[in-house]
């Protein structure tokens, strides 16, 4: 019964369609927009109607007419052209409760992927400097729909790709030969294209403390190695402690220099070669991209030798291929929709299935503070960085807000909101839901009313009670749209649905009334599978369910 009400009455419309009209349809199952409306509805007349070319109401009370008789509903009417609202009943909804009060946190766990092995790559990118609030987006994103993905019953891997390797590694470690030199009084100018924050200059002080003025006004090969290893070693662990901070961690840190190390680029190169993919012009090899998409063909080796970045982001997938992920999900900022066809592309000249390589796109973020947007100026090297936002609003605020909006839509991140301790801040709202259960038992002791798990539930069953129960029961179907969507926005939507119909009740009636220990228990009950439901979905986005606030 994990999914339980979304399934139980989709099996019964299912079954009856098949049996009366001798056909399937695809339909939805959804909770309606007024409470009037019924605990659950229906399209499922109007998604039968061309099939049968028939009104799309007559087929609403034909199906309504043979389902009444089921004992899983109070009443069932049709409305409008063919919606077929469904009134449960209360013993279905006690069943509910029981079932997430037996299950603990094992509520909402199914075997939907049956394994099959996955990766979310994310959070990668050039390592030349501490993340900034947009990374922190895509961070929580990915984090979620791993954790998501791991409770739907699939093997999943988290992983970051360190592009430590090209043209991009190499300014990094001039521009900080450059700070280096600064402290001994030697003015450089910070190569075109290079890094300007303040960052680089912490760590060429670190650097000066360690080794002096060795490589004052010393560039060669050897210097530029050591600069290179000194930034990417800092900047790594910067952004590890970072990654901490903000409650996340991958399984693999990939990088990019161990696909040129290890030959897999070399060997991506023959294959393309032998399949006569590849051609050279203007001293450069270049991929038939427009064979596959209708794109201009692209550079995989440059006149000079070096490997461009897709060259190696194409190995990198094919080495994901051959690592026996059967998908892969990559999780990027939307200025990188670019690189999608000629990724297929690359793909499809590898033989390699067109469900393997997906990608999660999502918008930008702004911050505001005070009601007016938050400056980022347009010089090179300044930027609000994330440890900067954790150290405003902590790690539970930021989490809950960079999951809350739809990664399709640009992102407005209200500082003062997430700060606030008010049931306006979203994850006050839903924290504060579950420390009131905490403090619900604390009282029940207090005034000597015993709480006996399972007991009285039949006693439940007025309209606040009903609405929690069923939301309750519609858990599953959340985790369901997060992972069909790629939308974490969708748990935190549900959350708030359960903590606003938690709230609702707790105002409009006494819960631990001694006189009525019966009805008491019977509606601690139904506050403990709350409390439940809330810790886990809480658990999923990587936040705290504090006992008390």
């Amino acid at each position: 019964m994990q999914n339980v009400l979304v399934n139980m009455v989709s099996e019964r419309v299912e079954r009856v369609v098949s049996k009366q009209y001798s056909t399937t349809v695809d339909f939805e199952i959804e909770v309606p927009p007024r409470k009037e409306f019924g605990d659950l509805s229906t399209n499922v007349a109007m998604k039968l109607a061309k099939q049968l070319k028939k009104n799309p109401r007559e087929i609403a009370q034909e199906i309504a007419g043979l389902l009444i008789e089921d004992s899983v509903f109070d009443r069932i009417e049709v409305m409008g052209p063919g919606f077929i609202n469904f009134f449960l009943s209360n013993e279905i909804l006690h069943e509910v409760v029981k079932t997430i009060l037996e299950q603990g946190e094992e509520y909402g766990r199914e075997n939907v992927g049956k394994g099959l092995k996955i990766q979310f790559e994310y959070g990668s990118a050039n390592p030349t400097g501490p993340f900034t609030v947009g990374h922190g987006r895509q961070i929580v994103i990915g984090d979620v729909l791993s954790e998501v993905f791991k409770e739907l019953g699939y093997d999943v891997t988290r992983e970051m790709y360190i592009n430590d390797a090209g043209k991009q590694i190499k300014l990094l470690a001039q521009s900080l030969w450059v700070r280096y030199n600064e402290i001994f009084g030697v003015k450089m100018e910070i190569p075109e294209g290079g890094y300007r924050g303040e960052y680089l200059v912490d760590i060429a002080k670190e650097l000066a403390s360690e080794i002096g003025d060795r490589y004052k006004n010393v560039w060669n090969e050897e210097v530029e190695e050591f600069f290179k290893n000194a930034a990417l070693d800092r900047i790594l662990s910067s952004m590890k402690n970072t990654l901490e901070r903000m409650g996340s961690s991958f399984d693999v840190y990939y990088s990019e220099m161990s696909l040129i190390e290890d030959g897999t680029v070399e060997e991506v190169l023959r294959i393309l070669k032998e399949k006569d993919l590849v051609y050279e012009k203007d001293g450069a090899l270049w991929l038939r991209v427009s064979k596959f998409v209708e794109e201009d063909d692209k550079v995989l080796v440059r006149s000079d030798g070096t490997y461009t970045y897709f060259m190696t982001d194409i190995a990198y997938h094919y080495k994901k291929y051959r690592r026996g992920f059967k998908r892969v999900y990559d999780i990027w900022g939307s200025d990188h929709h670019g690189h999608i066809p000629r990724m297929k592309a690359a793909m499809k000249a590898l033989d390699i299935p067109d469900d393997f390589f997906n990608v999660i796109l999502h918008q930008f973020v702004t911050l505001k503070r005070g009601g007016e947007t938050v400056r980022m100026s347009t010089r090179a090297g300044e930027f609000i960085t994330l440890d900067e936002l954790l150290d405003e609003v902590g790690k539970d605020a930021a989490r809950y807000f960079f999951a809350m909006v739809d990664p399709n839509n640009h992102m407005v991140f209200d500082i003062d909101l997430a700060k606030a301790k008010t049931m306006d801040n979203p994850v006050y709202y839903v924290q504060y839901a579950h420390a009131r259960i905490s403090n619900l038992f604390l009282n029940a002791e207090k005034k000597g009313v015993e709480f006996e798990q399972g007991k009285d539930l039949d006693l439940l069953g007025n309209e606040e009670e009903r609405t929690l129960m069923r939301n309750l029961g519609m858990f599953s179907s959340a985790l369901k749209e997060v992972a069909k969507m790629f939308a974490p926005n969708r748990l935190t939507n549900y959350l708030q649905m359960l903590s606003e119909s938690f709230h609702v009740f707790y105002t409009k009636h006494v819960i631990v009334d001694p006189e009525n220990k019966a009805l008491s228990n019977a509606r601690l009950n139904l506050a403990l599978a709350t409390k439940i439901v809330l810790k886990k979905g809480l658990k999923l986005l990587g936040i705290s369910a504090p006992e008390r606030m």
